[in-house]
């Protein structure tokens, strides 16, 4: 199985790219995770989209954003992988993507998330660390997290 990675300007985006973009990550964070929140925050046209596709289906996202948009450093977010392919470890695989792309199109080395608190091994075995206390954020616990 292999997937294909993608990154984007919001710009750039096809109208079919961004309609499954939305789509995806309304099934995981609305869906099944039962959480109501503004996910059409604004922010997108800041952002860095990059997706996986595998069988002309976006199945994994992250958008990523320079210094100073939501934290003082480089960030990621709306980390996402569709369900059913989970099991790949593409979850992984788009964290290790989204890393390298904010290296090379930001210059960046140090990367803040806001992550949800049961991915925080997840995280720090990809050389994140924990900083602060746990928070809700749209009533899930969080933490943010930083890489060097």
């Amino acid at each position: 199985m292999e997937i294909v990675w993608q990154i984007k300007a919001f710009e750039a985006l096809t109208v079919i790219e961004l309609y499954a973009i939305l789509r995806l990550r309304s099934e995981v964070f609305v869906v099944e995770q039962n959480c109501v929140y503004p996910d059409l925050d604004g922010k997108d046209a800041q952002a860095l989209h990059l997706f996986g596709t595998y069988k002309n289906e976006i199945v994994a996202y992250s958008r990523l954003f320079e210094p100073g948009i939501y934290f003082e450093n480089a960030s990621i977010g709306r980390v996402v992988v569709a369900e059913p392919y989970r099991k790949n470890q593409w979850g992984r695989d788009l964290m290790l993507q989204s890393i390298a792309a904010i290296q090379n199109h930001f210059g960046e080395s140090q990367i803040t998330i806001s992550a949800q608190l049961y991915l925080k091994k997840f995280y720090e075995s990809l050389g994140f660390v924990a900083f602060g206390k746990m928070y809700l954020e749209d009533d899930i616990p969080h933490i943010k997290m930083i890489k060097d």
